[in-house]
């Protein structure tokens, strides 16, 4: 059985390598693809690196949610990305229309990871209004 510390331990673990590869992946693609260091095969790997990060960030956050021992922290997790999740959809889905119909410029999309992120931020001052608790992973 995995206590809460572990699990929290393990979660920042895993976030410090995530967002370490993300952030070395990130800067190796801009520098060697946008200025033709590198192309064809290696510059599509280059490329997924960073994307792949984005999974292993996703992937932190559901298994903390899975190690957690504690019933009340993990709820207070699960409710969190799921407040995070609405709205990053919620976001995509009204500004997705809006594009659609030539009223707003095209986003990239990776930028709805950025949305999600925020919502998290959301998401964990909810807890902490409703709950009163901001959980452990603050």
């Amino acid at each position: 059985m995995i206590s809460r510390s572990a699990a929290r331990r393990r979660y920042l673990a895993r976030l410090a390598l995530f967002i370490t590869v993300y952030t070395a992946s990130l800067v190796a693609a801009v520098i060697l693809i946008r200025q033709h260091h590198v192309g064809g095969a290696a510059a599509w790997a280059l490329a997924l690196v960073p994307g792949l990060a984005v999974v292993g960030y996703f992937w932190t956050i559901a298994m903390y949610i899975v190690e957690q021992r504690d019933e009340f922290v993990r709820m207070l997790m699960v409710r969190q990305t799921l407040i995070a999740t609405g709205f990053a959809l919620s976001v995509a889905s009204v500004w997705g229309f809006l594009e659609q119909f030539g009223l707003v410029g095209h986003v990239e999309a990776y930028w709805i990871v950025v949305v999600w992120s925020f919502g998290l931020l959301l998401g964990l001052l909810s807890n902490r209004i409703t709950h009163g608790a901001w959980g452990e992973c603050l």
